[in-house]
């Protein structure tokens, strides 16, 4: 990856807020620094960091592990619902839109103060319509599908941040998947997994229950530079009112220019004929084809191909295999990791925890993670020929 320097002296420092995943953040971070952010400071499912209008661009367009970016443009307390109108209604809204400009409210709401999560929301966009009323005698629309500008309300007990949305479409929504299987990894996560690991981004990949594609799609954007902006049509502060259209373009002709591509093996399969179908058909829409390999095969006949690779597994969760048939596929897992892929490491992503015994090799490593709102255990194995255990020593008896 490009790493960038801090923003230029003449960009007016922000505030900013990139959101993640639970168990991400230290890998959005490092992330973030990479990408020219200052002031860097991981928090839960988030990181506070502070950079110009160049690296909000930046960090929109080229973050893999970044689920959206936030500018904050006010922070106060409440002891009412009255008071969060008061306060809300005393922002600049003009500075960030104009009347004839729609907008939405996202509430995120953890307080005593409100019984209904979602009505400050509905106080927050009463203030905002009141604001250009009495301002401009005209009241701004509200559009939930596609607002010119989506407002992030964060209430936590009394404290209250508003800020602005500058992603607008979630990022992990990258624009290569045209369709996905019954349980669709989150690009994110996939991207985070694939750091997670270790993987340097040149040794070989194989996920061979590949789903909908996620993990070999996002591992050959890493291995070859490709930004995951590079399929989106928008981003919300391409409709914010300071838009600058030639940072912009400068930003993304500079990352796209780095993009090269890479000797890497990066292979999937599954044994379901339609998850293959959907995996080549975004790994085309991904403009990856002949760079990823996939096709149809069961797992209990994959051998791999290499060595000091890296086999990524998302097994079927529960909610489609009968629970008495969990335990089984587990324990075939693990055979299968052993006997055929010596020599590698193994990454498994799963709901299931509890079945993670039945693999039978001893966990290197575990993080816990979120896919959605579906905890997850992400276990590493290394693969050893054999056993690994070392013999004992003969001890001498003079």
């Amino acid at each position: 990856m490009l790493t960038f320097g801090k923003s230029d002296p003449v960009i007016s420092v922000m505030n900013l807020t990139a959101k993640t995943l639970f168990g991400l953040e230290n890998v959005l971070a490092k992330e973030l620094e990479e990408l020219g952010a200052s002031a860097i400071r991981p928090v839960n499912r988030a990181v506070l960091f502070t950079g110009g209008k160049d690296t909000l661009y930046r960090i929109n367009y080229c973050a893999r592990t970044a689920l959206s970016v936030l500018m904050p443009v006010a922070e106060f307390r409440i002891a009412s619902k009255e008071e969060l109108y008061s306060k809300a209604h005393k922002i600049s809204w003009s500075d960030f839109m104009d009347p004839d400009n729609t907008f939405s409210v996202v509430p995120v709401v953890n307080s005593p103060l409100f019984g209904h999560t979602g009505y400050p929301g509905l106080v927050v966009k009463d203030a905002i319509a009141d604001f250009f009323r009495k301002k401009n005698g005209i009241r701004p629309s509200v559009d939930t599908s596609d607002p010119d500008l989506i407002v992030n309300l964060h209430i936590s007990n009394d404290r209250v941040t508003v800020s602005l949305d500058s992603s607008g479409l979630a990022l992990y929504k990258r624009g290569y998947r045209l369709q996905q299987g019954p349980a669709p990894l989150n690009e994110v996560l996939a991207a985070g997994i694939l750091k997670l690991s270790g993987w340097n981004g040149s040794d070989p990949v194989l996920d061979p229950m590949c789903g909908s594609g996620t993990i070999p799609i996002e591992a050959a954007m890493i291995a070859y530079n490709i930004p995951p902006g590079k399929f989106r049509n928008s981003f919300g502060f391409s409709r914010w009112k300071d838009f600058d259209i030639r940072l912009f373009g400068r930003i993304k002709d500079e990352a796209d220019s780095a993009i090269q591509i890479s000797p890497v093996n990066i292979s999937a399969s599954d044994i379901s004929e339609r998850a293959v179908s959907i995996t080549a058909a975004n790994i085309e829409k991904a403009g990856l084809s002949g760079h990823v390999s996939v096709g149809v095969a069961d797992f209990r006949n994959c051998k791999s191909s290499f060595t000091n690779g890296y086999v990524f597994l998302n097994p079927p969760y529960g909610q489609r295999i009968k629970p008495e048939d969990i335990a089984g596929l587990y324990s075939m897992i693990g055979s299968g990791l052993k006997h055929n892929f010596p020599g590698n490491k193994a990454w498994i992503i799963t709901s299931e925890k509890e079945y993670l015994k039945n693999i039978g090799l001893k966990p290197v490593t575990k993080y816990k993670l979120f896919n959605g709102a579906i905890e997850c255990t992400l276990t590493g194995y290394e693969l050893f020929k054999g056993s690994r255990k070392k013999p004992k020593e003969n001890k001498s008896t003079e």
